[in-house]
This record gives C-alpha cells, structure tokens and sequence, in this order.
C-alpha cells in the first residue's frame, strides 16, 4: 500500500497538517506580545491585532549618571523630566534604606533631601508620564566616592578597660575642628546608672567630657562616635563611626600634703594608707589641684631637658611612675634620696615622691604599694604646695573647672 497517497483519519497528511497548526500559534503570540521599548501605557499591550507598543515621548535624566564612580556625597541627586511628567523617583541605598527627596510642585523635577554617605552604592528608580500617559521608566545605580579630606579623633580610656572615678573621656583630633556644635553632635557618651554628662572644648583639636562630680563606682560608660561624613572644617568630613564602653571600678582618692609632707589614700570612702612624701622645692614647687593618673610606667627615664630645666637630671630608670599632667608632672618611686627625706622635706624639682628601690623589684615600698593599688583614672590631690592650680587642660585635669565653667565650654 502507498501510504503517501492515503488520506483520511490518521494519516500523514492529516498528521502534517496537525503540526503545521500547532507551529503557527505561537509564532502569532510571539508577534502579538513583542515590543521596542520599555515603555508602556495607553495604546500599548498585548491582543491590539499585533500592533507595536506605543513609546514614551518623556525622557529622564539624572545626575548623577547611571555607572558613575565618585558622585560627591555632599550633592544632592536631581532628577529632571521633559516632555512629560515624574510620576515617582525612589532613591536606595545599599543598606536598603530610602533616601529622602521631594518632586517639585511641576512635577518637572525630584530633588534628594536626605543626606547621602561618602563611599556608598546607590540606586535610583524614577517614572515618568508623557501627555498620552505613556510611562518610561529610568533606572541608575552609582557610587559616591571618598572625601577629599578627612579627621579623626583618638580617645581615652581605651575600650574594655576599668578606670578610676576621675576618668573623663578625653577625644583629641588631628585637624582643628572649626564646625564644633555638628562635630559635638556626633559624639555622645551615655553611664548607667544615668547622669548629667558634658562635653568641653579645650581648644579646636580637644574635647572632654565628664559628669558634674566624679563618677559613681561601678558605673559604665558608652562612648559613641557618629562622626562619617560630619564636616569638621570647610572641605574636612569625619570617617569614624564606632562605640567604645569602659567600666568605673573602686572609687580611690588621693591627697598629698605637702605641708605635713604626707599622701593619705581614701578606698569607697574610708582611708586605708598614709604614706610619706617629698613634693617640689622652693625653687620648683609642685601644682595644686586635683590630678588624674593618666599612665602608668614600672620604670621611666626621667630628663630634666623635656621640661625646660636643662641637664639638673636624667634618671633612666625611675621606679613606679604615675603621670599626672602632660607637662611632666609625676608621682612615682625614688631610691637616690635618703629615707629621711620622705616626710620630712620637699626637695623635687616638682613631683611627688615616695621612697622605693632601684629596679622597681621591691613590692613593699611605700612607692609600689601605691602604684599597685591605683589604675588610671584615680585622681591625686596636691594641696599646700605653694603654686597655684594645674591647668584643667594640663593632662586630663577638668575637675579643676567648676560645673558651670565647665558647661559654658559646650558647643550644644
């Protein structure tokens, strides 16, 4: 039998038929679905007898562009339109938050209001509308680049440490800082329990902050610094954005009489050690005033050149020194005077000394005992020296300033 001249239910010619039909269906959606552009709206769509879709006449622009590298963070992003209107603009940034901005009243314009972050990806996604209510969408992605000039603030006490009650939080900059109130604004230091903490600026490179009275044993401190993209000077933005917490341990006090010549230690209130003294001479007395440890050394060399007394000393191995101001002011062991002068006679050339060893090996000299029962942050009194009060920025002395001083030297 010649199957090619068959016809009828179920043969070849039937069956080609079948698949001719089924290959033309799809060939006609694809022609109905298909379209040039990404624009759609009123005459656009599918089942309109195949016709193309209808392309907007709005086009939008941005600035900055899409692909861009370094946009300038300190720039709003601008959205424009023409011939049409913006219906929406959505401006993301790689955190997933929204940046705010506002159309113009026009609809011809959006402008960003919220601020951008310095070395950030961003994306934009804006709708515009044409007179037929044709749509065109605009998609941009780009990236703010790194401020030309930037400051930091290195602080004290370091993160994790206990300190004594006298610790203030001390930042110092590396460019002076013009823009204070915004620079203050981006720090802020919390305790728990709570209370009054304010900041004071020294100078444009230094700021402090501290209670109006030292702090409460046990108390902890938050330390938050805000300061990426906060503009310090004209041109000069902020790049650290970080928290640092400290704990206040046992509340220990000092004073040192120079007149009876004895520094007398009180521990959570109750005097647990007086030991023997020698503090400044006559001819070189010692700062009054309260004085905080600020560091600690086993053993220092101490030059008399650093201090402006030309070569009266320089002692390579000073045992058991506590820094108390910038300047050179220390309390600490001293094994080259004879124990009679302890107690009995101020001789330094401005310290408070106590007897100790050389080599800092001995544990049980007035000397070692005070050095191991103080951490940084305990505060040491000098009192009937003969010289008048330290200077509160002459190390981290600001509780010489009384409260109100001290707050008439915030920025907010």
């Amino acid at each position: 039998m010649d199957d090619t001249t068959t016809s009828g239910k179920g043969g070849p010619w039937a069956r080609r038929t079948i698949v001719a039909g089924l290959i033309a269906t799809p060939v006609a959606l694809v022609t109905g679905c298909s379209s040039s552009g990404s624009s759609s709206g009123k005459g656009s769509g599918s089942g309109d007898g195949g016709k193309a879709a209808a392309v907007s006449k709005a086009a939008i622009t941005t600035v900055p562009a899409n692909g861009a590298k370094t946009a300038v963070f300190t720039q709003p992003v601008k959205v424009t339109v023409s011939n049409g209107t913006l219906s929406s603009v959505t401006l993301t940034g790689s955190d997933g938050k929204q940046v705010a901005g506002a159309l113009a009243a026009d609809k011809l314009s959006w402008t960003s209001s919220g601020k951008l972050s310095s070395g950030t990806g961003y994306t934009l996604a804006a709708v515009g509308t044409d007179s037929d209510q044709v749509q065109t969408t605009k998609s941009v992605a780009f990236r703010t680049g790194a401020p030309a000039a930037t400051f930091v603030g290195t602080f004290t006490p370091d993160d994790g440490t206990t300190v004594g009650v006298g610790m203030p939080v001390s930042i110092n900059f590396d460019k002076a800082v013009s823009n204070r109130a915004a620079v203050q604004k981006g720090i802020t230091v919390t305790a728990s329990p709570a209370v009054e903490i304010v900041g004071h600026w020294f100078s444009s490179t230094r700021l402090d902050f501290r209670p109006e009275t030292y702090w409460a044993a046990g108390t902890k401190v938050t330390l938050t610094l805000a300061l990426k993209d906060v503009e310090g000077a004209d041109g000069v933005y902020g790049t650290q954005s970080k928290s640092i917490s400290f704990t206040v341990g046992r509340s220990q006090t000092s004073v040192a009489d120079l007149a009876a010549k004895k520094l007398t230690v009180t521990r959570d209130g109750e005097v647990t050690q007086t030991y023997p003294i020698t503090g400044g001479s006559t001819a070189h007395t010692t700062w009054a005033g309260k004085m905080v440890i600020a560091e600690k050394f086993l053993q220092t060399r101490m030059d008399s050149t650093t201090v402006g007394l030309g070569g009266e000393y320089d002692i390579k191995d000073v045992p058991h020194a506590q820094r108390l101001t910038t300047s050179g002011t220390f309390i600490h062991g001293n094994y080259w005077a004879g124990t009679s002068v302890f107690g009995n006679e101020n001789t330094s050339h401005g310290c408070v000394a106590m007897h100790d060893t050389k080599g800092a090996g001995d544990s049980g000299t007035p000397a070692a005992k005070f050095y191991n029962s103080s951490i940084t942050g305990d505060v040491v009194e000098v009192v009937n020296s003969g010289d008048r009060t330290v200077d509160p920025a002459n190390g981290l002395n600001g509780w010489n300033m009384d409260w109100a001083t001290w707050k008439a030297g915030s920025a907010v």
